[in-house]
C-alpha cells in the first residue's frame, strides 16, 4: 500500500514544508502540488488528487507554500509572491533528490499561478526546471475586474501545461481562458468541467469524486505518460 509522510527540507531558505505520498509501485515520476490562496496543503482537492496521482504510481508531495508556513490562516501579502516562488522552486529541487524520473508541478488558484510564474520566469535560465505544470481554476481576474488580467507572464511560459477550468469560475471566463491561452507559446490544453465552480466542487464536505481520476486521465494523455510506466 502506498504511505504518506512528513516532507521537510529545513536547510534551504525558504524551507520546504509538506506531506509526500509514496507509491507502492513507483512509475518514477511526480508531481508537486500546492494550494490556493485562503487554504493550505490538506485542502480536500489537493488530498484527493495526491490519493488517485499515488494509487497511479506518481510520488505526491502536497506542500505548504512559505507564506503558509510562516501563518497559519490567511490570504498571502503583497511581498510574499516572490518568496512563494522561490519555495516552489525548493521544492522542486529537494524532491529531484528522491525522483529519478520527471517532475510536475501543479496548484490550485494561487498556488497554480505562482507555479506558472516561476517557470516563465526561467523558461531561458531553466528550461526543463519541471516537464510540465497542472493549473487547477487558474485565477485569469479577480471576480468581475476582468481589466486586470493576470496574463502578463504567459507570453514566456513554455512549460506545457494543463489548465481545469470550472465553466462557473468567477475568476474567468471560457472565451477569456481561451484568448488567454493563445498567449502561450508552450503546449496548452484547457479541461472544462460544466457548472463547476472555482472550487472545482469540494468545498466544505462536498466532493467531486470522480474528478480526481479525470484529471489524473487528461494529465496522462496530455503528457503522453502511462500511469506505470
Amino acid at each position: 500500500m502506498s504511505a504518506i509522510r512528513e516532507f521537510v527540507d529545513s536547510g534551504v531558505e525558504p524551507p520546504v514544508r509538506g506531506s509526500l505520498h509514496v507509491p507502492d509501485t513507483p512509475n518514477d515520476s511526480a508531481l508537486i502540488l500546492t494550494h490556493g490562496a485562503g487554504s493550505n496543503a490538506n485542502a480536500p482537492l489537493l488530498i484527493a488528487l495526491a490519493e488517485t496521482f499515488c494509487a497511479a504510481g506518481f510520488a505526491v508531495l502536497r506542500c505548504d507554500l512559505p507564506y503558509r508556513q510562516v501563518r497559519s490562516w490567511g490570504p498571502p501579502g503583497p511581498g510574499d509572491a516572490a518568496r512563494d516562488r522561490a519555495g516552489l522552486k525548493n521544492a522542486v529541487a529537494a524532491l529531484r533528490k528522491t525522483v529519478s524520473g520527471k517532475i510536475f508541478l501543479g496548484g490550485h488558484s494561487y498556488g497554480g499561478r505562482q507555479a506558472s510564474m516561476l517557470c516563465a520566469e526561467f523558461s531561458d535560465e531553466e528550461p526543463d526546471l519541471v516537464a510540465g505544470l497542472l493549473l487547477l481554476s487558474y485565477p485569469l481576474h479577480p471576480p468581475r475586474k476582468p481589466e486586470q488580467q493576470r496574463t502578463q507572464h504567459l507570453p514566456s511560459l513554455r512549460t506545457p501545461t494543463l489548465f481545469v477550468h470550472g465553466t462557473r469560475d468567477p475568476f474567468g471566463s471560457t472565451s477569456e481562458f481561451e484568448q488567454a491561452l493563445k498567449m502561450i507559446p508552450g503546449k496548452t490544453k484547457l479541461l472544462e468541467l460544466e457548472g463547476a465552480g472555482h472550487d472545482l466542487g469540494f468545498t466544505g464536505k462536498a466532493k467531486q469524486n470522480e474528478l480526481p481520476g479525470l484529471i489524473l486521465s487528461e494529465f496522462t494523455q496530455f503528457f503522453g505518460l502511462s500511469s506505470r510506466s
